[in-house]
Formats: C-alpha cells, sequence, structure tokens
C-alpha cells in the first residue's frame, strides 16, 4: 500500500508528540549518572541505532560531555578495553534485543559501569540490564512493511538531543566553552575572543605620536597596510586614530606643516581583547568602517582589518 510522503511526517509528528508526553521524566536520572562519573560516556548501537549514536557521541561531545562512539561488534573483539571504570555506556537498541549489545552490556555488569539504555521495548535485555532505561514510546514505524527504522531512529535522535542539552544545562556550559569546541565553522569563529584573532594574526599596529608630521603619519599607514594608524602619547596610551580617508582629507588643505593631532580622530571606534570576533563584526558593519583598533587597558595592541577578515572566512 502505497504511503503519501505527508504520512510520513505525520507519523514522525506524532511519534515526537508522544516522546514528549514521557521524556520529562525519564532525562533527569540519566544526567545524574552521567554527572556523577568523571569518564566518558561511550555511546553504542547496532544498524541504524549505531549511526544515530555516532550523532548523538558528537553532540554530547561538543556540547561539554566527554564522549565517543564505539560499534558494539568491535567491543566483543578489543575494544570493551575503552570502557574504563569512570566511564557510562549509552546504548541504544529499539528492540533493546540486539545480539551485539550482550558482550558489553555483561561486561558492564561485572564491572559495575552504569549503563543508560535507549529502547522501545520494556523488559528487554537491555532494559533490564541498564541502570537507567530512556523508554521511548512504542509507535509504528513510517515504513509500510513496518521494518524500516523510521519513526524509532527519529525519536532516539531526538532524545539524545534533549539529553545533551540538559548535560549541557547542568555543567553550566557557556557560549564561550561552545566556541572553544567550534572553532573551524562560522559560528565558532564569531565565538572566539579578540585577543586569540591577534595572538593567531599578530603584528603590532602602525604608530605615530600626537605630533607626527604628515609625511610621517603616510609613511606609517603605508608601511603598516592597514589602512590606518594609532595616534599615541608619549606613554604610548592611545589618543587618537587617522584612516586612509582622513588622509586623503586633509589634502583640502595645505599639508606642509599638518601634524598628527589635527587630522586625527579623537574618540576612534575601538573593541577591547576580550570581546568577541562576533562583536568586532557588528561594530565594523554598523559603523560601515574597514579597520578597527584593538585596546588594551589603553595602549594599542592591534588593528583588524577588513580584509583580514574576508581573507580569513570571517566575512563572506
Amino acid at each position: 500500500m502505497a504511503v503519501a510522503p505527508s504520512q510520513v511526517i505525520q507519523l514522525n509528528i506524532d511519534a515526537l508528540n508522544a516522546l514528549k508526553l514521557v521524556i520529562d521524566s525519564c532525562i533527569p536520572g540519566a544526567c545524574d549518572i552521567i554527572l556523577e562519573r568523571t569518564g566518558y560516556v561511550v555511546v553504542t548501537g547496532m544498524g541504524k541505532s549505531g549511526h544515530i549514536g555516532a550523532k548523538i557521541a558528537a553532540t554530547l561531545a561538543s556540547t561539554g560531555t566527554n564522549a565517543f562512539f564505539v560499534h558494539p561488534a568491535e567491543m566483543s573483539h578489543g575494544d570493551l578495553g575503552m570502557l574504563r571504570n569512570d566511564c557510562t555506556l549509552l546504548a541504544i537498541s529499539n528492540s533493546g534485543e540486539s545480539r551485539e549489545l550482550r558482550d558489553p552490556l555483561m561486561f558492564c555488569q561485572r564491572n559495575r559501569i552504569p549503563v543508560i539504555g535507549m529502547t522501545q521495548r520494556t523488559g528487554s535485555l537491555l532494559d533490564r540490564m541498564a541502570t537507567a532505561t530512556l523508554l521511548m514510546p512504542t509507535v509504528a514505524e513510517a515504513c509500510p512493511n513496518g521494518l524500516a527504522p523510521t519513526t524509532s531512529t527519529l525519536m532516539t535522535l531526538a532524545l539524545g538531543d534533549a539529553l545533551s542539552i540538559a548535560l549541557m544545562d547542568r555543567r553550566g556550559f557557556s557560549v564561550e566553552d561552545f566556541g572553544m569546541t567550534h572553532p573551524g565553522g562560522a559560528l565558532g569563529m564569531k565565538l572566539q575572543t579578540v585577543r586569540e584573532w591577534v595572538t593567531y594574526n599578530h603584528s603590532s599596529p602602525a604608530k605615530v605620536t600626537v605630533e607626527a608630521p604628515f609625511s610621517e603619519v603616510v609613511a606609517a599607514i603605508t608601511e603598516g597596510r592597514k589602512g590606518a594608524v594609532a595616534v599615541v602619547s608619549a606613554e604610548g596610551r592611545l589618543v587618537g586614530m587617522i584612516t586612509d580617508g582622513d588622509v586623503r582629507r586633509a589634502f583640502a588643505r595645505d599639508v606642509t606643516n599638518l601634524v598628527a593631532d589635527e587630522i586625527m580622530s579623537a574618540s576612534p571606534i575601538v573593541i577591547g581583547s576580550d570581546a568577541r570576533m562576533g562583536d568586532a563584526l557588528d561594530l565594523i558593519a554598523a559603523n560601515k568602517i574597514s579597520s578597527l583598533l584593538v585596546v588594551e587597558a589603553g595602549f594599542p595592541i592591534a588593528i583588524i582589518h577588513i580584509a583580514d577578515l574576508i581573507q580569513a572566512g570571517y566575512v563572506r
């Protein structure tokens, strides 16, 4: 019998709604077990459950809970050694009777390693041997033959997300923590601190004193290759900024005797090194500028230029 795509979606919606009714009662206990342990969460599962398990392990690891996936068949051939006494096993099986799970479950029982089971079958081997069971409601698969894992895998995925986020919340995993584990993506790049940017792209900003003649200002901007120069006091503290735009505007006057403090902006837009790179991008976009001074304790330490941000992938 043909199944319309909309029926598949509806069955998935119904499954998630059924899971929603029971999930709040089972997640806290599983979190307690994991948070009491100092070791990794080792995730395992066979077939489609294994694919979902690998994703759950990745989500756990990226949100503050150390985790990795191990194939259950590999566990039976030596990889049980990855299950240390301080670990927690997260085992996934819709039926709860996957043969490949028996060895890891027995190993955990012998070594008093807690097991969190994800299954749809109460009274199954996994349910009986688990320290805590995340029991999913019994729902029909979207497959017309009732065979291909569909609604069950979706519920497992959602259950894993709920567990990961609950742990993330209880650990107090912050935006900064998230940025540390996601430095390669666009979001992670924006969450990096300006100090990290300066460390990786270090080059001292071009500087001139307030008495610097116009010719010295032009030479400093050219040499610095950031389209701007920081104007500093005798002690090196920031007192202003001169951009190449300021230089062009200065040519409307007689530049023969001009000095830096006569053409500088005395209130330049700056950013602290503890700010996020996303904040730097926002300042550049909102003020329509190409150069942004980085300041620490009143001293200029770097200039962020839009061209560098484009080259590094911060701006697309």
